[in-house]
């Protein structure tokens, strides 16, 4: 890689966006070297009569982006760009790192007792895609009481990938 360009990092989180563990990552990761980041979100896939659809607009990853941006860009030290994406995050990556060409990925997940995307194993699925991958994991899933969780979410017992 030429001195001149900045390494392009694609962090992949839903409900650990805004995570301490993924804005200390960040902080890690731009104290190495130049780099610019773009958070990526999955859509949340709901379930309404047995019937699974995207919905048009994904309130829940919408206020995750809001909360995490001005952290994840004051923890870079440059503005961090928010794209939504597949519900499928190895599919969403797929397409970000065709789209966009990423050097390198972050995953953030929740802890591995309640993670769906550690079951579905999305880190060693991003990685099979040839680009490294750094795992981070939350200490704790966020606050049940600021969340009220749609049908489909984790609690619901649906086997989706949420992280």
């Amino acid at each position: 890689m030429p001195a001149y360009r900045s390494t392009r990092v694609l962090i992949v989180a839903r409900r650990t966006a805004d995570s301490r563990e993924l804005i200390e990552a960040v902080a890690a990761r731009a104290d190495r070297g130049p780099c610019n980041f773009t958070l990526l979100v999955p859509l949340s896939l709901r379930i309404l009569t047995g019937i699974a659809y995207r919905s048009q607009r994904d309130i829940e990853a919408e206020r995750r982006i809001a909360a995490a941006v001005p952290r994840l860009s004051h923890a870079a030290g440059s503005e961090v760009v928010a794209v939504l994406g597949a519900h499928d995050p190895v599919a969403a990556t797929r397409d970000a790192l065709k789209l966009m060409g990423f050097d390198e990925v972050i995953v953030s997940m929740l802890p591995t007792r309640i993670s769906r995307w550690r079951s579905l194993d999305v880190p060693g699925r991003i990685r099979a895609l040839g680009v490294p991958v750094t795992e981070v994991i939350a200490a704790e899933a966020p606050d049940a009481a600021a969340e009220a969780p749609g049908p489909g979410a984790e609690s619901s017992g649906a086997r989706l990938p949420a992280a």
